[in-house]
Formats: C-alpha cells, structure tokens, sequence
C-alpha cells in the first residue's frame, strides 16, 4: 500500500504544476511546498519532486524570455513608425507591417512551449502514477 501512496504522491506534485493556472507563480510555489513536505518519506517523492520545480523553473524562464522579446519587437515596431512621421498621428503613423510576423511568430512560440508544458506535466504525472522515474527534457537542472 506504501508504494501506491507514493505514486498517488509523486501524481499528485506533477499535477500540483497546473495551479499556475490559478495564481502567480503557482506552478513553481505549489509542487515546491508538496515536494518539501513530503521529500523525506521516500527517495522516489524526492526524485519526482526535484524533477517538477527543476522543470517549472526552467519553463518559467523560457516564457519569460520569448514573452520578453515580444515586447522588444512591439515596442521596437511603435518606436520605428513614430520616428518615420513628423508628428505622432496615431492613426497613420502606426501600421505594424514590418514586423508583424515578428510579433505573432513570437506569440505562437509562447503558445507552442505552454502546450508542451501541459503534455510534459501530463506524461509526467501519468509515469508517476505508474511507479516510473520520469525525467523531463529540456530541463535546467537548478536543484540538484
């Protein structure tokens, strides 16, 4: 029965990502605490713990560096229209032609890694579930 409340347990910390969804900074804060409060029962809720706020970390930062560079390009397009009229007529001086594939590729890109987030967490969770060490890619190993 120990071996059931640790895969329920170490379900329950990937899973606990999704609270990001609900509040700031949820989907690093909630798996943490649940990892924490639980991570000297077993080795395996330690493993899957680390695993989580490793990988919640790491794809905090990714957004935040692609929704970062959306910002320059947008502000980057506004400052370039301003500058090419004398005055600041909203209206026609604004046109967003250049770099609007620049704006919507960069938010597709934000779009795309969100999605993969939500299957990583979701193969994660179910492997957990299962009683498998699950090791997620592209993760910045930030606890060790």
């Amino acid at each position: 029965m120990k071996n059931n409340s640790e895969n329920t347990n170490a379900f329950l910390i990937h899973i606990s990502s999704f609270a990001g969804y609900l509040f700031p900074l949820g989907s690093i804060i909630t798996p943490l605490i649940l990892w924490q409060t639980q991570k000297e029962r077993s080795a395996f809720l330690d493993d899957h713990g680390k695993e989580a706020v490793n990988f919640n970390i790491s794809f905090s930062l990714y957004i935040f560096i692609l929704s970062a560079s959306f910002f320059s390009f947008f502000f980057g397009d506004i400052f370039r229209s301003i500058g090419r009229g004398n005055h600041l007529d909203f209206g026609n001086s604004i046109s967003f032609s250049g770099d609007l594939f620049g704006i919507f590729g960069i938010a597709s890109l934000v779009s795309i890694v969100t999605l993969i987030k939500i299957a990583l967490i979701i193969i994660a969770a179910m492997k957990a579930n299962n009683g498998e060490v699950y090791k997620y890619p592209f993760t910045i190993k930030f606890i060790k």
